[in-house]
């Protein structure tokens, strides 16, 4: 199988922020662990984030209620850790949701 090259400048360096965490730390840890952890990775990379970013979903229009976002980074990509052994259909499904209730472009 080929492996899938990644075009976009800041998708990529994110990725790699988070493989430099799970190159480091493994597997096991809590959540927060991680999530503190690419903190300071993206910090050295000079990324921009907002942690645990409150965002307003919309029904319609209407205000229906908040979630967090773990990160925005440069105000456009949302970033949510998953501490699980395995990814599954529905953590991707949670994400693309994220992505139309931010109304974040789901093709960036």
């Amino acid at each position: 199988m080929e492996k899938e090259k990644i075009d976009d400048k800041l998708t990529y360096a994110v990725i790699g922020c988070a493989m430099k965490v799970h190159a480091y730390l493994g597997c096991g840890f809590q959540k927060v662990i991680y999530q503190r952890s690419l903190a300071i990775e993206f910090r050295k990379a000079e990324i921009q984030f907002a942690r645990e970013m409150e965002m307003q979903i919309l029904y319609y229009g209407e205000d229906v209620g908040t979630r967090r976002v773990v990160f925005l980074v440069e105000n456009m990509l949302p970033v949510e850790l998953k501490a699980v052994a395995r990814f599954d259909e529905n953590h991707l499904a949670q994400g693309l949701n994220y992505l139309e209730a931010y109304k974040i472009d789901k093709d960036y």
